[in-house]
């Protein structure tokens, strides 16, 4: 699936919904739980969750692919983990402020 920023997506699997931050050029296979994430409004239900991609997302966090090609911000937390395809993508930590001696 073609995604862009500002596109909203939920998953099949859980109760995690994610915006695009940042996008990557051409199709991503994102995914939820194991399972492909869909449009906010598309119906549809998927299937169990996949027990390899069960950490969970929180909400309010950013997460990043390796390569930082795309970025989503989770608005609704849920028990799968993002990927894109089988690759995880990470949680991105804030950066830390310089001291102020």
């Amino acid at each position: 699936m073609e995604v862009k920023a500002g596109t909203r997506l939920r998953s099949t699997a859980c109760s995690t919904e994610v915006i695009v931050v940042r996008a990557a050029d051409g199709d991503v296979d994102l995914r939820c739980g194991g399972r492909p994430m869909v449009a906010i409004d598309q119906p549809g239900g998927g299937g169990p969750l996949d027990p390899v991609h069960s950490d969970g997302t929180q909400l309010g966090k950013r997460y990043v692919s390796a390569d930082q090609s795309l970025e989503v911000l989770c608005t609704k937390a849920g028990e799968g983990s993002l990927s894109i395809g089988s690759e995880p993508l990470v949680r991105k930590d804030a950066k830390p402020l310089p001291s102020s001696d």
